[in-house]
Parts: structure tokens; sequence; C-alpha cells
């Protein structure tokens, strides 16, 4: 994730949109999505507490333009059948691994530079320490989705933004020491007229040091 990529941003929002009679919240999935492809994730790791949903193929559209990996892990056997039924043919590009998303994300996973999660997890706030450790060697960003049910998140620190998309949108960015300087921020702005909400990154420029 050095750089931010807007073509592949758009492409995957694109893809996404296509694949919107299979979600049920696209504008959910259209913003993950893009998230995913814009950051050039490389290694996606998503985590639910039942079946995989719609978000699954919002990552495997990212995937499709950053040559990424998506790995799904599920709490059991069952889910995972159920989620390759959802999925159908989509879920031949999905790794899916069950077991323990914490235990998971420390030992097996810890090179993820994108982790998507549901908030309804048991014990999401371990869960969101575990993405944020690990070895990122160009920052990582985690995303948790149903998160404003969940007041405890909204404390997750200064680099954690609430979005306002679906039922609640977490970002959480992990940034390396040389991306110290740079900074940026989602804005949110709501239509009056219509009611829609549309989601800005807006980069901040790296303030110059001018030596005497």
């Amino acid at each position: 994730m050095a750089f931010w990529s807007a073509e592949n941003a758009t492409k995957a929002y694109i893809k996404t949109l296509k694949m919107s009679h299979k979600a049920k919240e696209p504008n959910v999935a259209e913003f993950i999505s893009a998230l995913a492809a814009g950051n050039n994730a490389q290694l996606m790791v998503a985590a639910y507490p039942g079946a995989a949903d719609y978000t699954s193929l919002a990552l495997v559209a990212a995937a499709n333009h950053t040559g990424g990996r998506v790995v799904c892990i599920l709490p059991g056997i069952e889910q995972l059948q159920i989620s390759k039924k959802i999925l159908g043919y989509d879920a031949c590009h999905i790794e899916f691994v069950v077991g323990e998303t914490q235990d998971l994300l420390v030992s097996k996973y810890e090179e993820a530079d994108f982790v998507l999660m549901d908030c309804n997890l048991e014990d999401h706030e371990g869960i969101l320490k575990a993405a944020q450790a690990g070895t990122k060697p160009n920052g990582a960003v985690v995303v948790g989705y149903n998160a404003i049910a969940k007041g405890s998140w909204r404390s997750s620190g200064s680099r954690t933004q609430l979005l306002p998309i679906g039922g609640g949108l977490l970002v959480t960015r992990i940034s390396t020491p040389n991306a110290l300087g740079k900074r940026s921020q989602w804005v949110v702005k709501v239509d009056k007229c219509t009611g829609e909400e549309h989601v800005f990154r807006v980069r901040f420029p790296q303030e110059k040091v001018i030596k005497a």
C-alpha cells in the first residue's frame, strides 16, 4: 500500500456495481472495493461471525485489479459450505480458512495489508488489535462494518474514522514510519435533495521544513 491508485479504485467500484445484484447493501460493497483497490491491497483478509457475505465479493473485485489474494476466515465447516453456495462461481477466487480470527491474524496473516471484519464478531476489539499488529512494511487498512451499533469502537484512537455508510464503516489506517508525514482524511457529504452520501478522500500536503 505504498500509493493510492485512483484508476484501480474506479475500476473495482464499477466491477462491484455489476456484481451488486448479489449484494444486500451495494453502497457498502462498492466503497470497500474501491478502498482496497485504491490502496493496492495484496493480501486481503475478511472475517465473519457466520457465512461470508456480499463484502467478500467487493474484495474479489479489488483483487482483480491489484493482483492480490482474498482470504475469508470462518468459524466452522458449516459456514464454509454455506458461503460457497451463496457466492457460487466467485467462491473459487477466495481462500477459505476455518479457525479463530484473532489467532490467525497474528500467526498466519500478520502481513495482511487490508483487513475487513464484521463488527458483530465476538471480541471485535481484540481482533482489531490483532489486525494492527504484525509485519506491515507498507502499512495497512482495517475496516469494520456494522460498526454504528458498537459504541466502544468509537474510542479506537485518532487513526480511526467512523463513516456513516450502511450500518457504519470504521476505517483505521496503520501507517509506516516513512508515511507519518503524509496525512489524509475521509470527508462525508450528504446531498440535501436526494439524501445520497458522497465520500471523498482528501490528502493534506506534507509540511515543508525550511532549514536556516
